[in-house]
């Protein structure tokens, strides 16, 4: 792949010493917004993929581990807001956040190149992957940190537990062929639900939940292609027997996708997954619906959405963590 590399420019200026704000106009942070475990949670995610980390990242990781710890309670449940003035706005619960947090401490844990990162990521994940949630999505998130884990510590009981849970929440293919989704809906971030069932059954070595999850995948994919280019599920979402909206495209479903097809690819070792995560990269270089390049050459920062209009220029931290985490598959090997 050839495509250029954004680096941490931008999320290094949405970041302060509490954390990474959510939302900027144009390039600009907007301190009023607060903070989102959500998207710390993500900002722990790539920060901790970076192989060799300068200091810059690596005072990433260590702020945004500490944000994590501080918003998680007794009980392993996190809150998810906390305002610019360091008041938290909600209680704590096991919704999307928790299941981001739970990959985000994950990946800390198994790749972070601190001893002392890794430790006290892996005491909160524990913490944390005692919990359930009723919503699939957050217990895919979390079953992607339990991969995480898995990685460097495969007789993990907790994380695989929790792997195989979320494998169960997610669900398998639905019998119709021309819509073979656990769901009669697509909304964000909808490849995470394949690439956990892909996981899932790579690590158990159970053959037919890959299939499942390769399935759901490949379905996933083909339906968000237009004419070669990628043309991902937009905000408002599809429906099985409803309309198809083609705009606003969020740069979220770009990068769930690479991370799936980057996983589908390291498991299956077929090089078609690898040509799909080329597509999410070019994606973002122009190559979508309106021939637009999807960031800020001069901040680094990944625009937030796909208009029919061109891009969203606002640069908040969802989509320029998406980009930074589609672009990481650039130097990795699938």
């Amino acid at each position: 792949m050839s495509a250029p590399l954004p680096g941490f420019a931008h999320l290094i200026r949405l970041s302060d010493d509490t954390g990474l704000f959510e939302h900027a106009r144009y390039a600009v942070p907007r301190r009023n917004h607060g903070y989102c475990t959500d998207d710390v949670a993500r900002g722990l995610v790539v920060a901790s993929r970076e192989p060799v980390p300068g200091p810059q990242v690596r005072r990433l990781v260590e702020c945004y581990l500490a944000f994590l710890t501080h918003a998680q309670d007794r009980s392993g449940a996190f809150r998810n807001r906390l305002s610019f003035d360091r008041r938290w706005t909600d209680q704590p619960g096991v919704g999307d956040w928790w299941g981001r947090a739970l990959w985000g401490l994950g990946t800390a844990a198994s790749r972070g190149t601190a001893s002392w990162v890794r430790q006290q990521a892996m005491a909160a994940f524990a913490l944390g992957a005692v919990r359930r949630s009723p919503h699939p999505r957050a217990m895919a998130f979390a079953g992607l940190g339990a991969v995480e884990v898995l990685r460097t510590d495969p007789g993990n009981v907790e994380a695989a537990t929790l792997l195989k849970d979320a494998a169960a929440a997610v669900g398998g293919p639905a019998e119709d062929p021309g819509w073979p989704w656990p769901q009669p809906y697509l909304s964000y971030a909808n490849a995470a639900l394949a690439e956990v069932v892909i996981a899932a059954g790579h690590h158990t070595g159970d053959r037919t939940l890959l299939t499942a999850g390769l399935r759901m995948l490949t379905w996933l994919d083909d339906v968000q292609t237009s004419d070669g280019p990628l043309s991902v599920v937009p905000a408002a979402g599809w429906r099985q027997h409803g309309p198809r909206p083609r705009y606003d495209q969020q740069p979220i479903e770009v990068a769930a996708l690479a991370d799936a097809c980057a996983t589908a690819a390291a498991v299956t070792g077929d090089q078609r997954w690898v040509d799909r995560v080329e597509r999410a990269v070019a994606w973002f270089n122009g190559s979508n619906d309106t021939g637009t390049l999807m960031w800020d050459l001069a901040t680094g920062g990944g625009y937030d959405g796909l208009t029919r209009y061109g891009p969203n220029l606002n640069q908040g931290a969802e989509s320029t963590i998406a980009l930074i985490s589609t672009m990481q598959h650039t130097r990795a090997e699938p």
